[in-house]
C-alpha cells in the first residue's frame, strides 16, 4: 500500500505526539507519586517533632519512662495530640488524656498503640504502614519501649533530652508507599485526571496535525508540480517564495534555477542561430565559387583560389574558436603555468602588431613598469592569445589615424593591464555584452574583417582561469577602455599543467 505524503506527515506527527503524551503521563504520575509520598513524609516529620516535644514534657513531669512502661495506653493520647487539629478524632469515653493514666496497664511487649484507642488489626496489609506502628521509642539505656526491636538504618530519629541530658530518642520508620484510604483515593483521582488530560491533549493534537500536515504538503506539492513543468521545458514557471523557512529558501532556489535555465535556453537558441549564420556565409561563398568553376563560368585563377582559401581559413578560425570554447566549457582547456615577466610578454606582443597599426596610421604608445616588478604565475601562450585578441580588436575597429595605448601598472596586490583606443566608441549597454559569445557591435560588419565574435569570449575564459577580473568602460581617447586585473606571483612556482 502506497501512502501519500500527507498521510506520512500525519502519521509521523501522530506517532511523535503519542510518544510525547504517553511519556508525559508516566513521568507525571511517577513524579506525583514520589512528590506526594515526600509530602506525606514531611507532614509525618512535623508530627514526629510534636510527639517528641510532648514526650519530653511528660518525661520531665514523671522523671523517668516508667509511666509508659506501666501504662502503654498513654501513648495513644500523645499520638492524638500530635495530629493536626482538623484530623484529630473526637474524644470519646475511654479515650485517654495526654499524660493521664486511663485504662489498665499492660506489658509493652504485647501492646501496639493505635489511633482512637482502636488500632487496626495486625493482619491488615496496611496496618504496619500506619504512623502509630512505625513509631520507635528507645530509653536512655538503649531499651526499646515501643516499636520493632530491629531498627532500619534509614529511620529518622529525634533525640529526647531532659535538663540538657539525653534520656532516649524517638524514631520514625519512613513510609515506603501510601496506605491510607484518603491518600490512595486522592492519588487515584489525580491519576485519572492525568489520563483524561492526556487523552484530550492527544485528541486536540490529532485535530491539529491533519491540517498542519496538509498545509506543509501543499507547498511541497506545488513545488513538485512546478518541477514537472520545468522538466517539460516550461522555463517561465515561477512560485511565490512565501515564508522565510527552509522550504521558502528551496522555492527561491527553484526560481533561480528556472531563471538560469530560461537564460541558458535563450543563449543556446541564439548561439545555434548565430553559429548557423556564421557558417552559412563562407559556405555559400565556397559553394558559389566551386559551382562557377564546375560550370566553367569562372576559371581557376590564382585570385579565385585565393578567395576560396580565404573562406576556408575563415571557417577554420571559426571552428577553432568554437573548439577552444567547448574545451573551456568542459574544463579541458589546458594551461601550462609558470613564473613569467608580464611586462616583457606584453611588450613583445605589442611589437608584433606595430606594422598593422602603422598601415592604418594609428599611433601606438606603451607604458610598462621596470623589469622585475611584474612577475606573474600564468600560461604565457594563453596570455599572449589574450593580448593578441585585444590588440586585434583595436586594430580592426579603430578608425585610421587614431590612437592606441597599452599600459601595465603594478600595485601591492594586483597587476593591472589597461588597453585603450580612440573612436569609434561603444554604448554603455553594449559594453556589458562585448565578452558574450558571437556578439558584435555592428552586425553588418564583414566577417572577413570583423570576425565571428568569439575572440573576446575566449579572452574571458583566459583571464578567469588566471583568477583575474575585467572592467570595460569608455576610454579617455574616445573609444573603449578594457582594464584587466591579475594577481601577481606571491611565491615561486614550478611549471604545472592546469585544466580549466
Amino acid at each position: 500500500m502506497k501512502l501519500s505524503l500527507t498521510t506520512k506527515f500525519f502519521l509521523n506527527l501522530l506517532i511523535a505526539i503519542g510518544i510525547v503524551v504517553i511519556s508525559m503521563v508516566f513521568l507525571i504520575q511517577y513524579s506525583f507519586d514520589r512528590g506526594f509520598l515526600n509530602y506525606v513524609n514531611t507532614i509525618e516529620a512535623k508530627r514526629l517533632e510534636t510527639l517528641a516535644e510532648s514526650l519530653e514534657n511528660a518525661y520531665g513531669k514523671n522523671g523517668c519512662w516508667g509511666f509508659l512502661r506501666d501504662n502503654p495506653r498513654l501513648l495513644n493520647g500523645f499520638l492524638r495530640d500530635s495530629m493536626p487539629e482538623d484530623s484529630r478524632p473526637r474524644r470519646g469515653p475511654g479515650f485517654p488524656e495526654t499524660g493521664r493514666p486511663d485504662g489498665p496497664p499492660g506489658p509493652a511487649a504485647s501492646f501496639k498503640p493505635g489511633m482512637a484507642n482502636r488500632p487496626p488489626p495486625h493482619n491488615a496489609p496496611e496496618a504496619t504502614q500506619l504512623f502509630e506502628h512505625r513509631i520507635v521509642l528507645v530509653d536512655g539505656d538503649g531499651n526499646t519501649l515501643f516499636g520493632p526491636p530491629d531498627h532500619p538504618p534509614h529511620m529518622k530519629t529525634l533525640d529526647l533530652q531532659y535538663n540538657h541530658k539525653p534520656v532516649g530518642y524517638l524514631g520514625l520508620i519512613p513510609q515506603q508507599h501510601l496506605t491510607e484510604n484518603l491518600q490512595l483515593r486522592f492519588v487515584k483521582e489525580q491519576k485519572k485526571a492525568f489520563v483524561i488530560i492526556a487523552l484530550l491533549t492527544a485528541c486536540i493534537a490529532v485535530l491539529l496535525s491533519l491540517p498542519l500536515a496538509r498545509q506543509m504538503v501543499k507547498r511541497i506539492k506545488a513545488l513538485a508540480a512546478a518541477t514537472h513543468r520545468l522538466t517539460a521545458g516550461h522555463y517561465d514557471t515561477r512560485l511565490p517564495a512565501g515564508a522565510r523557512d527552509e522550504l521558502g529558501w528551496l522555492i527561491r532556489d527553484f526560481n533561480t534555477l528556472a531563471n538560469t535555465l530560461a537564460q541558458n535556453e535563450q543563449m543556446r537558441r541564439r548561439f545555434v542561430g548565430d553559429i548557423s549564420h556564421e557558417l552559412r556565409t563562407p559556405l555559400a561563398v565556397l559553394r558559389g565559387e566551386i559551382e562557377a568553376l564546375q560550370d566553367n563560368v569562372r576559371t581557376a585563377t590564382p585570385e579565385t583560389l585565393s578567395s576560396l582559401h580565404a573562406e576556408v581559413m575563415q571557417l577554420d578560425r571559426l571552428v577553432g574558436d568554437l573548439f577552444q570554447l567547448s574545451l573551456s566549457d568542459m574544463g579541458a582547456l589546458t594551461y601550462r603555468k609558470e613564473n613569467l615577466d608580464l611586462a616583457s610578454l606584453l611588450g613583445e606582443t605589442v611589437e608584433s602588431f606595430k606594422t598593422g597599426f602603422s598601415e592604418k596610421a594609428i599611433s601606438v604608445t606603451l607604458s610598462l613598469p621596470p623589469e622585475g616588478q611584474t612577475e606573474l604565475f600564468g600560461d604565457p601562450g594563453r596570455l599572449q592569445q589574450l593580448f593578441e585578441n585585444l590588440l586585434s580588436n583595436s586594430l580592426k575597429y579603430t578608425d585610421p589615424g587614431g590612437r592606441f595605448h597599452m599600459g601595465l601598472e603594478r600595485s601591492d596586490n594586483m597587476l593591472t593591464i589597461i588597453c585603450q583606443d580612440s573612436a569609434p566608441g561603444v554604448g554603455l549597454a553594449e559594453m556589458k555584452k562585448l565578452f558574450d559569445r558571437l556578439y558584435r557591435v555592428e552586425s553588418s560588419r564583414s566577417r572577413a574583417s570583423g570576425g565571428a565574435g568569439l575572440g573576446l569570449a575566449i579572452c574571458k575564459k583566459i583571464f578567469e582561469a588566471h583568477e583575474g577580473t575585467i572592467i570595460v568602460e569608455p576610454s579617455d581617447l574616445g573609444g573603449v577602455s578594457i582594464k584587466i586585473e591579475l594577481p601577481p606571483a606571491g611565491e615561486e612556482h614550478e611549471s604545472e599543467d592546469f585544466s580549466g
